[in-house]
């Protein structure tokens, strides 16, 4: 499996070249050259440009980029800044419901004929589950299994093939980021949670699992992940959770690392998210504008480092966050500033790859228009809009802006050169055949970051095993995960009855204390593990997800076949981070 360029770095000598260039008036017929900001624009002028890479050949990701964005129209540009959700599971054949959907999102009836008008530079492939903190924002849901994704996704690229931007690959997106936020969950291998890659602490086991991840998305012909979240999480938020590395700026980023490596490694863009750092607020930005009251200088040394560190990874896209920074930019949200984006995130952390919005259909994203909301956010310095809530009206709005000069040409020709150079980036990718999903070596994968993370908080490591028969019982709505981890333990020899055996009780996503048992032996935290802290269980473990690789482990662990060498990545009132030595 080829690896993708990850030299986002290099982008910018080219990239600021042809920007000049096509905004001091080199445009097709029917463009406006450059116009200068409106009154109250929020960015400054653009600096003027160094000279292009001498190390840059006419193959190279950015040379290319820019050759195609000099010849394309008005209309192109705008739309190659442009990634929405469409309805309907197939690309030309859609149900009527689906149909109803599109129309009023972009007023066509299919998600190829929405490509096709809008020339669109990609598109995200949503859904979620019961589990899922990011479903507000997930008005519908467009895959069920990996050979309708396929499928879905090869009707897609023949579309955008028709456009003039078609010599490069269509982004097709989804959040794919294992744990509670998984678009596909159907015969692929699910690895475990990021926050237990954080209790595993080996950067080594994230990338090897994460490649996996990324092989199987590459096959179903999904090319950018939106993942791995780099949010620090260092207060108890329910929608980063167990999304979170850990509470450690720096181990999270070697985790952060890892994840992209392991993904770019397999051709799949990685998305680092989101920045300035979701993980300092508890509030939950698909509903309300979460406030950061940090200082600057405590974000810059908690909150930026996994950032940093996807960056030097390589990471081709970093995702901006709607968040309220109160030290840097107070009352503009971060997708909105100027001085975050570009000031900070440019400027300061070097970042010159692709900056995406996080969903504009989000609350603190409609307090304008989608037209306006876009330009403001392109103006900030994004340079792909996601998940718009209207596209028409998103795509007018950037073009009335572009033409009457509210929108600076070199902006639009800044980020739809950034966004085909990641393309060019992904082109030379080999697609797996569907062979490639779920293989042996993708589960043992899984299954050794899963083993790795498993986690003693209270208890002796060397009397956790379970002599004699054990009942699995769980808080409410886990009937899946305690089959799941009745069939494991059965396949390591433990016998499992209905009642009264040594009760091994299972916590997760949303549990409080009111879902634990005072009567259970052993307690289960298969999300963050804060819950612990109020179990009266005498041995508590921490498996951080309840994939089938961490049931598994988890399995082995009680059976006396393997130890728990995870530590708890963050912090739990009154418990150690492991209780087992080394």
């Amino acid at each position: 499996m080829g690896r993708v360029s990850t030299t986002p770095r290099r982008v910018a000598a080219v990239l600021v070249a042809v920007t000049m260039l096509l905004a001091s008036g080199c445009s097709q017929p029917g463009q406006r050259p450059g116009s200068a900001p409106a009154s109250g624009s929020t960015s400054p002028s653009t600096p003027a440009a160094p000279d292009p890479s001498p190390t840059a050949t006419p193959d190279d990701p950015a040379t290319r980029a820019a050759a195609l964005v000099a010849e394309l129209g008005d209309e192109d540009l705008v739309g190659q800044v442009l990634m929405p959700y469409a309805y309907g599971d197939r690309a030309t054949q859609v149900s009527a419901g689906s149909a109803a959907g599109n129309r009023a999102l972009a007023g066509v009836d299919t998600p190829a004929e929405m490509i096709e008008k809008y020339r669109l530079g990609g598109l995200i492939l949503v859904g979620f589950s019961a589990d899922d903190p990011t479903q507000g924002n997930q008005p519908t849901t467009n895959v069920d299994n990996p050979k309708q994704v396929r499928e879905l996704t090869t009707g897609l690229r023949e579309a955008a093939g028709k456009l003039a931007a078609g010599a490069a690959p269509l982004l097709i997106g989804t959040d794919q980021e294992y744990g509670v936020v998984t678009r596909v969950t159907e015969g692929v291998t699910l690895l475990p949670s990021a926050l237990a890659a954080g209790a595993a602490a080996d950067p080594a086991l994230t990338e090897a699992a994460w490649r996996a991840a990324g092989t199987e998305l590459a096959a179903m012909g999904i090319n950018v992940d939106f993942a791995p979240v780099a949010d620090v999480l260092v207060t108890r938020s329910a929608v980063i959770g167990s999304r979170s590395f850990g509470a450690d700026p720096q181990r999270a980023g070697q985790q952060v690392g890892g994840a992209v490596r392991g993904l770019q490694a397999a051709g799949v863009a990685a998305t680092v998210k989101h920045f300035p750092g979701h993980g300092h607020s508890a509030d939950d930005s698909h509903q309300d504008l979460p406030v950061l009251s940090q200082s600057r200088k405590k974000l810059a040394a908690q909150a930026w480092p996994p950032f940093t560190a996807g960056i030097e990874a390589g990471a081709l896209a970093v995702m901006s966050a709607h968040l309220d920074v109160r030290s840097v930019d107070p009352g503009v949200p971060a997708t909105f500033s100027y001085k975050l984006l570009t000031e900070v995130l440019r400027g300061e952390l070097g970042f010159q790859g692709v900056v995406v919005t996080d969903g504009m259909n989000m609350a603190p994203a409609r307090r304008w228009g989608p037209g306006e909301a876009a330009v403001r956010a392109l103006k900030a310095g994004n340079d792909l809009i996601l998940m718009p809530p209207n596209v028409s009206q998103a795509y007018d709005g950037l073009l009335a802006a572009l033409r009457d000069g509210s929108l600076p040409r070199a902006r639009l020709v800044e980020a739809a050169t950034r966004v085909l150079t990641m393309k060019f980036s992904l082109a030379g990718a080999p697609t797996p055949e569907l062979s490639a999903l779920a293989t042996p070596a993708h589960r043992a994968a899984a299954r050794a970051l899963a083993a790795a993370a498993v986690t003693v908080l209270r208890g002796r490591c060397d009397e956790v095993a379970i002599r004699g028969p054990v009942t699995v019982t769980s808080s409410d709505g886990r009937a899946h995960t305690r089959t799941a981890l009745t069939e494991a333990l059965t396949e390591a020899g433990v016998r499992v009855v209905a009642s009264g055996g040594t009760i091994v009780h299972l916590v997760g996503y949303g549990d409080r204390a009111g879902d634990l048992r005072a009567d259970a032996a052993v307690t289960v935290a298969m999300d963050t593990p804060y819950v612990l802290g109020q179990a009266k269980s005498p041995t508590l473990l921490a498996t951080y997800s309840s994939s089938r690789a961490s049931m598994e482990a988890l399995a082995d662990v009680l059976a006396g076949k393997a130890t728990a060498p995870g530590r708890s990545p963050v912090p739990v009132s009154g418990l150690s981070a492991t209780t087992c030595a080394g």
